[in-house]
């Protein structure tokens, strides 16, 4: 028996050896086979996640790993997919080079809307899939349709519960049951990749950190508003009197953002320390305990407040809800859990805690308008937060207008004989 895992970040990688610690992959089969993508914008100058440090705690767990960059090149891998045409040669190509034969028994993908991941699933055929989550977005709904081909065969939805009492939206149209991954195994990886590596070894414990993200490079705002909203983050924590801050970029983010708040820092007499992208955000979390994390919505976030009890701020929020376009994008769930649920920071360095929220309610409503003719059964819920909280911060007058959702005006009463006898009368008196 043959089972091939798809993963594309450090961190998912790590969920996938969550997963197969608590058996839920079964015991060995035989073979166990990991391909890699690295799907930076410019993939030739950002290390792969095999290449990480702490890829190293997680390789005895396959027998193999082959790189899907290299299987494609030189074209990019969140780009290409087969034409229907080639499907067939091109999914005998792909069995042949990873020597499966007749076909792995389980495939096991995340962001299964998506290329690669989509790309790999149209190319390895009758096996059931298996889609794991490793963030946010399982919360909300799927980005796209999906062929019955794919949708048919996936059996699960792993994901790790980061908002415990709220259910993954992710593909539940297609009656896929979801399973939590314990945070115990989770921690437990975390723990290995940091024993073995060191890679938070020579960085300053106990200070702020910021979370990068690529932001620009996903066209939600510019790279100047992006740098802006780090060196917010910076001024919140100077004048909150630190003076020492860690800077976590993403991993596909590249260097420019590091360059830019190195001078903010320099301004503000901040110390800024650059955590090395390779380094898990989660490495840092469990052995420098920071005392404040910030970020706009990442996944992390969550993670440092709900599996490392580290306080976390959000800051840009805000922005961010005004600029993703269109409203159906598959980060909207992400931020809006984090600005609803997580305390929000100024530049000021003043901490604000957001408004009480029905959280589950909220997600619910925001997945009905990003996704309505996948889940109707949501309308309600929707009609019923929009009557009680109303339509401000989390969704678009458009939308809702286009969905019949906003609140209607009360018809004006039709005048009778003696509303307009009053009127004569009340302009013949004035």
């Amino acid at each position: 028996m043959t089972q091939l895992f798809y993963a594309s970040t450090l961190f998912g990688a790590m969920t996938l050896g969550a997963a197969i610690d608590e058996g839920l992959f079964g015991p060995n089969p035989g073979r166990r086979i990991l391909l890699v993508s690295n799907n930076a914008a410019i993939p030739e100058i950002t290390p792969s996640l095999d290449q990480a440090p702490g890829f190293a705690a997680l390789r005895p767990r396959f027998d193999e790993v082959w790189s899907w960059n290299d299987i494609v090149a030189p074209l990019h891998p969140s780009d290409w997919k087969a034409r229907v045409i080639e499907v067939p040669m091109l999914g005998r190509l792909l069995r042949s080079h990873l020597s499966l034969e007749e076909g792995p028994q389980e495939l096991v993908l995340e962001s299964i809307a998506v290329p690669p991941a989509r790309t790999i699933a149209g190319l390895v055929k009758d096996c059931p899939i298996t889609v794991y989550s490793d963030g946010l977005m399982s919360y909300g709904p799927t980005r796209d349709p999906l062929p019955q081909e794919i949708s048919g065969r996936i059996t699960r939805l792993l994901h790790l519960d980061l908002v415990p009492g709220l259910s993954p939206l992710l593909l539940s149209e297609y009656g896929v049951p979801a399973r939590a991954l314990p945070d115990r195994a989770f921690l437990e990886v975390v723990a290995q990749t940091e024993r073995l590596t060191h890679g938070t070894r020579d960085l300053p414990r106990g200070q702020a950190m910021i979370l990068g993200q690529y932001l620009s490079a996903l066209d939600i705002v510019t790279q100047d508003e992006e740098a802006g909203l780090h060196a917010d983050m910076l001024r919140g924590l100077a004048a909150r009197g630190f003076r020492s801050v860690l800077f976590k970029p993403h991993p596909a983010g590249g260097r420019r953002h590091a360059q830019r708040l190195r001078e903010t820092a320099t301004e503000l007499g901040v110390t800024l320390t650059v955590v090395g992208e390779s380094v898990p955000a989660e490495s840092c979390f469990a052995t420098l305990a920071p005392e404040l994390v910030v970020g706009c919505f990442s996944t992390a976030l969550v993670t440092a407040s709900r599996q490392f009890g580290l306080p976390v701020a959000t800051l840009g929020g805000d922005l961010v809800l005004e600029r993703l376009a269109p409203y159906e994008n598959s980060n909207r769930v992400p931020v809006t859990i984090t600005d609803a649920l997580l305390p929000r920071l100024s530049p000021d360095g003043s901490l604000e805690e957001p408004p009480p929220v029905d959280l589950p309610a909220l997600v619910g409503a925001v997945g009905y308008c990003m996704q309505s003719d996948t889940h109707p059964e949501l309308r309600e819920r929707a009609v019923a937060y929009l009557e009680a909280n109303g339509p401000a911060r989390y969704f678009k007058r458009q939308r809702l207008t286009a969905l019949d959702l906003l609140p209607r005006s009360p018809a004006k009463p039709t005048p009778g004989p003696l509303d307009k006898l009053r009127r004569r009368l009340s302009r013949a008196l004035s």
